[in-house]
């Protein structure tokens, strides 16, 4: 099944994308319609424009990987989709015009989880890295610690209470007045700064060890702003930038570490948007090597929203047989434990 061509759509969010992948991990083409600039205007994600970009710009993003990939839709085995989690509009129009596809192909059609997808975004560039293993998965949305048992199996050990760690990025982002995205700018601004600078708490779940709160935080670096503009006192951004990102950075690190220790397991990969994180990718990287255990992580390309990772995932499942019909609909909150 090595030569097995999968048309792959992912539109979870604000990339348009599609990509055709072969044999689960040979990429022969990847377009993403980024609308990063759009929603720049607004300060982050505005659904409804999300949904019309989507329309406009899917049956292009298509054609283009299809053409790219030196490929029609004759030489495709199967059309894999992103039906979760995300916003409900966008992922409404990858699942349809999918299933649209598959419906006048006659194509199998395989609804692919999209946390799922992220992680498989390791097996691209790393053919070493097979199951089990471990990974952290940190994006907008989701901050996740996940045992991956083998290509489509996965035990969440881990996950954020309140802000996903993406998230909190953004929000401290825009409080210093760094603008949108956060997490670049966070990123970028906090190799200017004293990571020593200022001291924020680094929380505890009670009771579950591997889970992660990032709201406290965010409430700690607002509480700062606001005492240092009642005292009248200058906040250097670059000093409170690196000061928050070194306090998550430690908190991702310190739960990955504590899970691979406990399943004994030698293999763990990052995943996720905040994945290509220059500080987090150092942390555990270094982590990994005082461990004796193996990190991997994706490049950046493959960390952000693509649809790659998804033909990836969706090529385990084909050989699963897992396949999906034409009631598969958008899921906006499914977790990554339950089917399509």
């Amino acid at each position: 099944m090595s030569d097995i061509k999968i048309l792959a759509i992912e539109s979870s969010c604000d990339e348009t994308a599609a990509a055709v992948v072969e044999g689960g991990r040979k990429v022969l083409s990847n377009v993403i319609y980024s609308q990063i600039d759009l929603h720049t205007l607004y300060g982050g994600v505005v659904p409804e424009i999300a949904s019309r970009k989507h329309i406009e710009k899917i049956n292009p993003v298509i054609e283009t990987a299809l053409s790219e990939a030196g490929c029609t839709l004759s030489d495709i085995d199967a059309i894999a989709v992103t039906y979760g989690p995300g916003l409900v509009g966008p992922l409404l129009v990858g699942v349809a015009e999918a299933k649209a596809i598959a419906f006048a192909t006659g194509l199998p059609l395989i609804g692919v989880h999209h946390i799922k997808g992220h992680i498989c975004a390791n097996y691209i560039e790393h053919e070493d890295l097979k199951p089990p293993f471990i990974s952290l998965v940190v994006s907008g949305g989701h901050t996740h610690l996940v045992r991956v048992a083998d290509y489509c199996t996965y035990e969440v050990i881990g996950r954020t209470r309140d802000d996903a760690a993406g998230e909190a990025f953004d929000k401290v982002a825009r409080a210093i007045g760094l603008g949108y995205p956060g997490g670049p700018k966070i990123d970028e601004a906090a190799k200017k700064g004293n990571s020593e600078a200022i001291v924020f708490p680094k929380a505890k779940v009670e009771g579950s060890a591997y889970d992660f709160s990032f709201s406290g935080i965010k409430s700690a670096v607002l509480n700062y702003i606001n005492h240092a503009e009642m005292k009248g006192e200058t906040v250097d951004p670059c000093d409170l930038a690196a000061s928050f990102q070194k306090a998550v950075v430690e908190v991702l690190t310190e739960h990955a570490v504590m899970a691979i220790r406990q399943f004994g397991l030698h293999e763990i990969a990052l995943a996720g948007g905040v994945a290509s994180n220059t500080a987090l990718r150092a942390s555990m990287t270094d982590a990994c090597a005082r461990e004796g255990v193996r990190f991997y992580c994706p490049s950046p390309i493959y960390c952000t929203d693509n649809a790659a990772m998804i033909g990836v995932a969706a090529y385990h499942e084909y050989e699963k047989g897992n396949f999906a019909d034409f009631t598969l609909n958008a899921e906006p909150a499914v977790k990554i434990d339950q089917q399509s």
